[in-house]
């Protein structure tokens, strides 16, 4: 507005120069119109004025004072059941049967040895890579078993047990990972890049954080189309760092969408701790900025992140609003097959959240205490599990590998003319120098 003054005050002394001899005249109008304007800001500043700007919520200061970024320092924890598997508030207590509580452990401790045999796998160069889900049992299965089957699941790499609860195959799991002829996604993805259309849950990506601006246009699209349906965003605190994560929160807020942020905050981006990925108060913290709902849970305590994750639903649902959930919780294997934790954090520390404060030594805990679960129990169900593994395990070793012509198909709905032509190149190149090439462990 102070630039636009300035100019019509040069045209009005313009217009008075070549209409008047003198320039008092000229002078005499600036004079009279910067008291005018000096009027005007002495009114702006009244300090019985309320801010009108529309970018902001706020009074009026009249002292200099910087905010300080612990302003939203220490959001608590929100739990439901100790260390030892106690309830800690009777009221908060989901109240869940007992037989839902043992199929939370079974896939809980299924998922685990899953891991555990995947992960010798690629050590002995069955498969080229792994990543295990140890730690972080609780965050998987108490977020899906909140959620309705219709709700669109994207996930970062490391929510293999949101797939195992809601009824995703063993012989899945392993035929992704080996890229045979069984996988889903025909052998073109890196394993743990699991995906399933028939239980929306949308293909994971490897480049980080791409997820989190895809699921704010989904949700918004489910929002338009009112089918009763929400979003869940899996990521970790690393990749909340990258700009994508801030595009999605600032769209899903200004958008009004039915979304649920899930951080699954670990301790650990690769190798860089929480101290050197952010100064604030971890993520939840942010959620306030963007004007969305924001909560911290213990994500070791799988009860806390079930309600958490089922108050937000329905209110993501009912408010057309998206929430932040921020579970904390601690990534006890290796960040993949290609890290070495020890080069970064202490055998002593890996120990304690192993031996001291693991998710399914507290569900265990809570289910022997109410004689749900008891050795004879897990010593059956530890046998009961490797078995099923290692039965989808080599199943999917003997099977052939994807016909070689599928790298060039779902491209389009009709193959181009220079795709066909490139399948031929390579069908030629193949046959010319098939000494090379193991055809025999391809489906014909």
């Amino acid at each position: 507005m102070a630039a636009m003054r300035s100019v019509k005050l040069s045209g009005v002394c313009s217009q008075a120069v070549r209409q008047m001899t003198g320039m008092n005249a000229c002078r005499l109008l600036q004079q009279r119109s910067f008291r005018v304007h000096g009027v005007r800001r002495q009114q702006t500043f009244d300090p019985t004025d309320k801010p009108q700007f529309p970018g902001a919520s706020a009074e009026f200061i009249d002292r200099l004072e910087f905010i300080q970024p612990n302003v939203i320092s220490g959001i608590p924890i929100y739990r439901v059941m100790d260390r030892q598997g106690q309830i800690i508030n009777p009221s908060e207590d989901p109240q869940l049967s007992k037989e839902t509580v043992r199929n939370f452990y079974q896939k809980m401790t299924l998922l685990n040895t899953m891991d555990r045999i995947l992960y010798e796998s690629q050590r002995q160069g069955r498969i080229s890579f792994y990543m295990t889900n140890y730690g972080e049992e609780g965050t998987h299965i108490g977020s899906a078993a909140a959620l309705e089957p219709s709700d669109l699941v994207f996930g970062q790499y490391r929510e293999a047990g949101v797939l195992l609860y809601r009824g995703f195959p063993l012989d899945s799991f392993m035929a992704q990972c080996y890229a045979n002829a069984d996988d889903l996604g025909k052998g073109r993805q890196m394993p743990v890049h699991y995906g399933s259309k028939d239980l929306h849950f949308v293909t994971i990506s490897s480049p980080l954080a791409t997820q989190i601006p895809q699921a704010a246009g989904s949700a918004y699209a489910l929002k338009r189309e009112n089918l009763n349906r929400a979003v869940i965003c899996y990521f970790g605190e690393g990749a909340a760092s990258e700009g994508d994560a801030h595009a999605g929160f600032n769209f899903s807020a200004t958008l009004e969408c039915p979304l649920i942020f899930f951080c699954r905050n670990n301790g650990y981006a690769i190798s860089t701790p929480t101290n050197e990925q952010y100064r604030g108060d971890g993520i939840a913290a942010r959620g306030p900025g963007y004007g969305m709902m924001s909560i911290r849970v213990d994500g070791n305590d799988v009860f806390a992140v079930y309600n958490a994750t089922k108050e937000a639903r329905r209110r993501a649902v009912a408010e057309n609003q998206p929430f932040l959930i921020e579970a904390m919780t601690y990534r006890i294997g290796h960040h993949s097959t290609s890290d070495d934790s020890s080069a970064y954090r202490s055998v002593d520390e890996v120990n304690y959240w192993d031996k001291q404060d693991h998710p399914i030594s507290r569900l265990r805990h809570y289910m022997t205490e109410r004689g749900w679960w008891g050795e004879d129990d897990e010593r059956s169900w530890r046998k009961e599990s490797r078995k099923m593994v290692m039965e989808a395990f080599e199943k999917a070793e003997k099977r052939h590998k994807p016909r070689p012509d599928l790298l060039f198909t779902d491209v389009y709905k009709e193959m181009t003319p220079n795709l066909t032509k490139q399948r031929d190149s390579m069908w030629k190149h193949v046959k010319q120098y098939k000494e090379h090439y193991p055809l025999e462990a391809y489906e014909k």
